[in-house]
């Protein structure tokens, strides 16, 4: 489900950069606001994509063709720089990213690896994507962040407790504060989850049986 995963982040950054959500949900409620929504431009910004196994790789492949400078941080892998994207240390991952893309595992290693010391490290204040896993991201300290403007807007296809219904107390507040953030998007896990992707699954699994 890489190319699903690739596809699903750009369009999530562009959403961002765009307003596109925002915009459409303004219209909707018939507000025409084209000053409001002025966009900014991918080529102008500095990708930072932290893994960079297949789906680091896949967005990393999409993002090329938009002419942006692309940085990859992988803790597990060296060696990978190329025309299209440069490996870098963390340090210049957090001077010189505009866009955080989270292509990693949850394990304890990563659970809740994006807290408030994980994003004050950044230079510049920053976009995040999380198209992993949810709990990599401690979402209180996003919110946190975006309201002190360290987050100028977040894209999460994932969340700490996708089942919403279960959502209790502090956790349905935290998640009804995420909800009223107007330079927030939220999918339902779905990156990964297109009609093609779920034929490409079957069939490795398949191979690899036989």
């Amino acid at each position: 489900n890489m190319d699903a995963v690739g596809d699903h982040t750009v369009g999530l950054i562009l959403s961002l950069l765009n307003n596109i959500v925002k915009s459409n949900n303004q219209i909707h409620d018939l507000k025409w606001d084209r000053e409001g929504n002025r966009g900014e431009e991918l080529s102008e910004k500095t990708i930072g994509i932290v893994g960079y196994g297949n789906m680091g790789q896949s967005v990393a492949k999409r993002l090329s063709t938009f002419g942006c400078e692309i940085l990859a941080y992988d803790k597990y892998k060296t060696g990978f720089s190329s025309k299209v994207v440069k490996e870098v240390s963390l340090e210049e991952l957090y001077e010189k990213t505009d866009i955080l893309t989270l292509h990693i595992p949850l394990n304890e290693e990563t659970k809740y690896l994006v807290n408030n010391d994980y994003i004050q490290n950044f230079s510049k204040p920053i976009r995040l994507i999380n198209t992993s896993r949810g709990k990599v991201v401690n979402q209180i300290d996003l919110i946190d962040n975006i309201k002190n403007h360290k987050i100028l807007g977040a894209a999460l296809d994932v969340l700490e407790n996708e089942n919403l219904k279960t959502l209790k107390n502090d956790d349905l507040n935290n998640f009804k504060k995420l909800l009223s953030i107007e330079n927030v998007i939220l999918t339902p896990h779905i990156a990964g989850w297109s009609f093609q992707s779920y034929k490409k699954i079957s069939v490795v699994l398949g191979e690899k049986i036989l």
